[in-house]
């Protein structure tokens, strides 16, 4: 059976352990010490490190995870800057890992570089799609982003989306700025708040709920477009406002 955990860092990162009672897979460890203090609790065996992009947040915990697990295998895209040993990887690669089989996909915009890893129903995809949300373009291009984006929302809508914030909340409240008669959003606060106020993730969302919730995936909805002030039916417009609107908010 394939078990998928949070394990905090810093403020508001998730680092996703993937096991199988035996064998783990990590996504995107930023920080080595709560993965190896899970991985001892666990008593699991790291085999392989998922990586979506080269942030330090995502990538800070390798080499020292590395240092404790030398067999593990690291799966990174192509990047000059990541100075550990891993395998390169892009769209439409193929990994059998650890019971599951992933595929790869290329979602750049957060970043150039950024890949994001399926395995139905599980979705790892870093920085790119936020529950409620999505990342902010630090490299790409809001045609990018919103294309990357596209991929995604063409999945399942069963598929879990393992996003590595805890962002929901204030990512709803900006939604709501903007979609403010969205009920399904209405209704989505009031769950995620439910969970917050327990201490517990809002994650994983999932392809029917951002279809449902996420601005940045309705920038065809004309209650959005009036919103953000776009009058001609134009998508990239209105992604391209709720982006700067959101990266203001």
């Amino acid at each position: 059976m394939i078990v998928v955990r949070p394990i905090s860092a810093f403020e508001d990162n998730y680092i996703w352990l993937i096991h199988n009672g035996k064998q783990a897979i990590v996504v995107d460890p930023g920080d080595a010490v709560p993965v190896l203090d899970m991985l001892i609790e666990l008593d699991l065996t790291l085999k392989h490190i998922l990586i979506t992009h080269h942030h330090a947040d995502h990538i800070g915990g390798v080499d020292v995870l590395l240092a404790s697990f030398p067999k593990a295998l690291v799966y990174a895209p192509s990047n000059p800057k990541y100075n550990f040993k891993h395998q390169v990887v892009c769209e439409n690669t193929h990994l059998e890992l650890c019971d599951l089989s992933f595929q790869v996909i290329n979602v750049a915009g957060h970043t150039q570089d950024h890949i994001a890893y399926y395995s139905a129903p599980y979705l790892f995809c870093g920085d790119t799609l936020f529950s409620a949300g999505c990342g902010r373009l630090f490299e790409g291009t809001a045609l990018q982003m919103m294309n990357s984006l596209d991929k995604l929302a063409c999945l399942p809508p069963a598929t879990q989306v393992f996003c590595a914030h805890e962002y929901t909340l204030k990512n709803i409240d900006f939604a709501l700025t903007v979609d403010g008669g969205n009920q399904d959003l209405i209704a989505y606060k009031k769950s995620v708040q439910t969970l917050r106020k327990l201490n517990q993730p809002s994650l994983p969302s999932s392809i029917k709920t951002e279809l449902a919730i996420n601005p940045f995936l309705r920038c065809s909805h004309h209650d959005i477009q009036r919103a953000v002030s776009v009058h001609d039916d134009d998508a990239l417009a209105t992604f391209s406002a709720l982006r700067t609107l959101r990266n203001n908010y």
